[in-house]
């Protein structure tokens, strides 16, 4: 792939700092050789604050994709929405993503975190995820550094790790074009 002065542009669907550094680090980790200008802006999910599908959170990442490419000239978009979902197995938190060029778009999902029974049911009652786990753990605005993730492990894992391990992923289909 050729970039223009070994720059790659990449618009993040969102403000938050942990995603537009997620996507950051993944597209420094796959382009060593290029410089890498990835800034964040306010993209609509056009889904529920706190999506509770799995269906619903992919929406949520795919219309923030979307949005970006309608507005915002880049070599690369990506979205992430996290959202939760009440399986057989038991309630879980996930993410989303979208990566995304002109003419190629690319859906990834991280790994699944388990969470308490007590918190889906929060949830349930209109609360979001971030806010919820800031009041049971006496964190601040934890949703914008480890994330649910990083409480419930211990910080053993972040959130942003597990966004990068999501976009790596996805970034295959744009590394092998030509098997894709």
């Amino acid at each position: 792939m050729e970039y223009k002065n070994n720059i790659i542009e990449a618009i993040v669907g969102s403000k938050n700092p942990v995603k537009i550094k997620a996507f950051n680090d993944t597209l420094e980790r796959i382009f060593p050789n290029h410089q890498i200008n990835c800034r964040g802006v306010d993209a609509p999910s056009l889904v529920a604050e706190q999506p509770m599908t799995e269906k619903e959170t992919c929406e949520g990442a795919m219309n923030r994709v979307h949005y970006c490419q309608s507005h915002y000239s880049a070599d690369f978009y990506a979205a992430m929405e996290g959202g939760v979902d009440n399986f057989e197995y038991g309630p879980s938190t996930f993410a989303f993503v979208v990566v995304a060029t002109n003419d190629k778009k690319q859906v990834g999902r991280s790994a699944n975190l388990p969470i308490p029974q007590s918190v889906f049911d929060q949830l349930q009652k209109g609360k979001e995820l971030g806010p919820l786990m800031d009041e049971l753990f006496g964190t601040s605005n934890i949703k914008q550094k480890g994330g649910a993730i990083g409480l419930l492990t211990n910080g053993l894992e972040t959130r942003a790790g597990n966004y990068t391990q999501a976009l790596t992923l996805a970034m295959a289909p744009f590394l092998h074009a030509d098997r894709f």
